[in-house]
């Protein structure tokens, strides 16, 4: 259910006045019980009050659902203006004749927003080029003249009221409002048949879904001007073409709008027919929420690439765009739908971005540009696993390759040779000093196979655990080191995962400070605290700029801390040592 905004409930209480103004004014007019023509001009009122409730209900954002609001109050309130006005005695003049001389004269508005800002503002609420300000200025201003002619006229459809017109204007100033009024109403009347002419070509040019959208709205204000052109000739009570003529024009337009909006899908609003039931379904566009929960089940059985595939699919459906595109950092891109067009909509994702194609049918909206920023969160995380997955299996694939290829220079080598001394010593018959010397290179080959699998995987962290292995590993160097571990890690134990990437986190960095900064001391510290395992390395050797220098080795140790949801950071400078932190987190 959506929440009650003011947004909301503004568009509820302007939908309710339209309505109440509607009932309350054909009530006053004829009495109860009310004829049968009160009753359609009753039921046709209604269609435009919930329209307009219907789109700014949904759509707060859509300037058109709150033009069709307006629209309708004018409407409403002046059906009640002209019911107050006809049920008032005789020679009665009261401050309740004047505000119901006020309300009547708000039908002035309502014709001329029905016939220009209606259907030039649809379907988003927007003009169709900034061509049309000045034409909407013009109609904006003879509206007002209109209203204001109506207003300040006695003889205008105030000659129903058997009071009159409180507010008009009588002598001189008279002509100068009647010229006014009129002048107003033909400008207005003119401004609309410009914009059905506006909508008649871009009928005839437009694409295919453009078509149908357009003309719809061009065939309801072309039976609303109709309307009001039959209903001005047989203003005759009870005559079969002034009620034809209201019809037209009080319902040919609202009726247009729901067309288009239900049957075309516009505005997220559409028909659903179940069974025999009949129902509306509202926000057709899923909510990020909806699409990942739909989406979550496969999002997390896909690899990287795939997910990115899945998530462009459902930029692509959500936006309901032609194609969708989530770009990498590194140029690779990934498509859903057939990429032709510049792109519509690009937001950044992560170290990527999306971009949208163009839509199916009309412009994309803010409520699309919110949609597509949220949907960038989890297309930025995917582009993020995403290269993290490349960088982890680049890894991965060098590390196979140096094992094998120190297997190949190291331990098989010394094999061969092994294997040819023993063959000589076979054929010779060797005597002690060749036996002595062989069993010293099987002793050698099995000390380079120990320190190869040591390299892999030691032994000492799968018996011993994560500050044993940390101790035996320093307790090898050619330089002086200490070892501090939490006095309850030293009997704890973690997964393979975790010990595996600190432990060798310790040793590249051990390696680093070694082989690059020539330390002569390091300390290296084992914490748990707040559920984060933690490892510190610092060496007292050269040090370096961070921001100039380059971690190949500690690339793949990061991915791989990140991998576990952990990280690793170095600090560092000139003539002060190094300082690597790792940490992952772990579960008590």
């Amino acid at each position: 259910m959506i929440p009650p905004t003011p947004a909301r409930l503004l568009a509820a209480s302007m939908a309710l006045v339209a309505v109440l103004g509607a009932v309350a004014g054909s009530v006053l007019e004829t009495g109860l019980p009310m004829p049968p023509t009160q009753w359609a001009f009753v039921a046709l009122v209604l269609v435009l009050p919930a329209l307009g409730w219907l789109v700014a209900h949904r759509r707060p954002g859509n300037l058109y659902g709150w033009l069709l609001l307006a629209t309708a109050d004018c409407l409403g309130l002046g059906a009640l203006g002209v019911g107050i006005l006809v049920s008032a005695e005789p020679g009665q003049s009261t401050p309740l004749a004047v505000l119901a001389a006020l309300l009547a004269s708000l039908f002035a508005p309502f014709y001329g927003l029905s016939w220009v800002f209606i259907p030039l503002f649809f379907p988003d609420g927007r003009l169709p080029s900034p061509r049309w300000r000045v034409a909407a200025w013009i109609a904006a201003v003879a509206i007002t003249a209109h209203w204001l002619g109506v207003l300040l006229l006695p003889d205008q459809v105030y000659v129903i009221s058997p009071v009159g017109n409180p507010l008009g204007i009588t002598g001189p100033g008279e002509l100068v409002v009647a010229g006014m009024g009129g002048l107003g109403q033909l400008t207005t009347f003119v401004v609309a048949l410009v914009v059905l002419g506006s909508l008649l070509a871009r009928l005839r040019r437009g694409s295919g879904p453009e078509r149908r959208r357009l003309r719809w709205m061009a065939a309801g204000l072309a039976a609303t001007l109709g309307g009001f052109l039959l209903t001005s000739f047989f203003l005759v009570a009870g005559s079969r073409a002034l009620w034809l003529g209201l019809v037209s024009m009080l319902g040919a337009l609202p009726a247009a709008i729901a067309v288009a909006v239900f049957r075309h899908n516009l505005l997220d609003i559409r028909v659903g027919i179940r069974g025999s039931r009949f129902f509306l379904v509202f926000d057709v566009r899923p909510t990020v929420d909806e699409l990942l929960s739909e989406m979550a089940p496969g999002l997390e059985e896909a690899e990287p690439g795939e997910q990115l595939g899945r998530l462009a699919g459902a930029v692509r459906t959500a936006l309901d765009a032609r194609w969708a595109a989530v770009t990498l950092a590194d140029g690779t891109r990934v498509v859903a739908g057939a990429e032709e067009g510049e792109p519509g909509l690009t937001v950044p994702a992560g170290q990527g971005h999306i971009a949208c194609g163009p839509r199916d049918e009309g412009r994309f909206t803010a409520d699309d540009r919110r949609l597509l920023r949220a949907l960038a969160v989890p297309v930025g995380l995917a582009i993020q696993s995403a290269g993290l997955a490349a960088r982890l299996v680049n890894a991965q694939e060098a590390e196979r390759r140096r094992i094998e290829r120190n297997i190949h220079d190291g331990a098989q080598q010394q094999i061969v040779a092994l294997i040819a001394g023993l063959e000589v010593a076979r054929a010779t018959g060797g005597g002690p000093e060749m036996l002595a010397l062989l069993r010293d290179q099987a002793r050698q080959t099995l000390d380079d196979l120990r320190e190869l699998a040591a390299g892999i995987h030691p032994s000492v962290l799968s018996q011993g655990g994560l500050a044993e292995a940390l101790e035996e590993r320093c307790s090898r160097l050619p330089v002086a080191s200490t070892v501090n571990v939490d006095p309850g890690l030293r009997v704890r134990r973690f997964s393979d995962e975790i010990e595996g990437a600190v432990y060798f986190t310790v040793s590249e960095a051990i390696a680093n400070a070694l082989k690059h900064a020539g330390a002569s001391a390091l300390d290296v510290r084992l914490t748990l605290s707040g559920g984060r395992l933690q490892v510190t390395v610092a060496d007292d050797g050269a040090g370096f700029d961070p921001g100039t220098a380059v971690r190949r080795g500690l690339v793949a140790l990061t991915d791989r801390l990140a991998a576990l949801g952990g990280g690793l950071d170095v600090a560092s400078a000139e003539g002060e040592g190094t300082t690597v932190r790792a940490w992952v987190p772990v579960h008590d």
